[in-house]
């Protein structure tokens, strides 16, 4: 007895930034997305909007949407694979970046594994990776530890504990907030860290605004950056 053929499980990047999209993407990836119908995304209304993006012939009404994001929970994921075990290729597509890196996407992909399916990476933008290449920092050995806690003492704590380990294991130590805090944890920063401690500012990664900049926590101090709802990425390394 024949069987069915087992389609793909495609990751794609999307946009860090209102880039153009051949500045940050392959053209492979426009063929990949041209050719995929199923889809599983963080939202559907921005992935539908990069889609059409990237090549505006699609008809966007003729693909299906299915939500991959922080909420779903681990018993929806089987079912979600549903269409590549019917032969049909399918994308992941998360909000900024790429999937399962600082976004959804790890469980769905490791479950993908344990079934036997292959899964294909596309090049893309990563702030994490980027703004490391660009932080003059270790990039031997480096550790992006997402959000800090909510609470000052807790983060405070946090941030010590990464100051000393980026300075006893010679590791840089990477990690994001919700743009509207970054001022706040900023001046957290400012306030907690060793004034020889290095602090890169990866702001508006591939934007035409982009600015990464690293400088000693002393140095920062007598000049402050503005980044009040601006994507950024933090590294230190004392």
């Amino acid at each position: 007895m024949q069987t069915m053929p087992t389609g793909r499980l495609f990751l794609i990047p999307s946009p860090l930034a209102e880039t153009p999209f051949q500045r940050v993407f392959p053209a492979y990836n426009a063929e990949i997305i041209s050719n995929v119908k199923h889809f599983l995304v963080e939202d559907i209304r921005t992935a539908r909007r990069f889609i059409k993006s990237v090549n505006r012939e699609l008809v966007i009404d003729e693909m299906q949407f299915e939500i991959l994001d922080k909420s779903t929970s681990q018993d929806v994921l089987p079912k979600l694979l549903d269409p590549i075990k019917q032969g049909f290729d399918m994308g992941v597509i998360s909000e900024a970046g790429c999937p399962g890196i600082a976004d959804p996407g790890a469980e769905l992909v490791r479950l993908a594994h344990e079934k036997n399916i292959e899964v294909i990476p596309l090049v893309g933008p990563s702030s994490v990776l980027l703004a490391h290449m660009a932080s003059g920092m270790n990039g031997q050995s480096f550790a992006f530890n997402g959000y800090l806690p909510i609470k000052p003492n807790d983060a405070a704590q946090a941030l010590l504990k990464f100051e000393k380990r980026s300075k006893t294991e010679q590791q840089s130590q990477s990690f994001i907030e919700t743009p509207y805090r970054n001022m706040a944890l900023l001046e957290l920063m400012l306030k907690t860290l060793s004034p020889q401690t290095r602090l890169c500012v990866a702001a508006n990664i591939t934007d035409e605004h982009q600015s990464i900049r690293t400088k000693t926590i002393s140095q920062w101090r007598n000049q402050m950056p503005s980044l009040h709802k601006i994507p950024c990425i933090f590294i230190v390394m004392a």
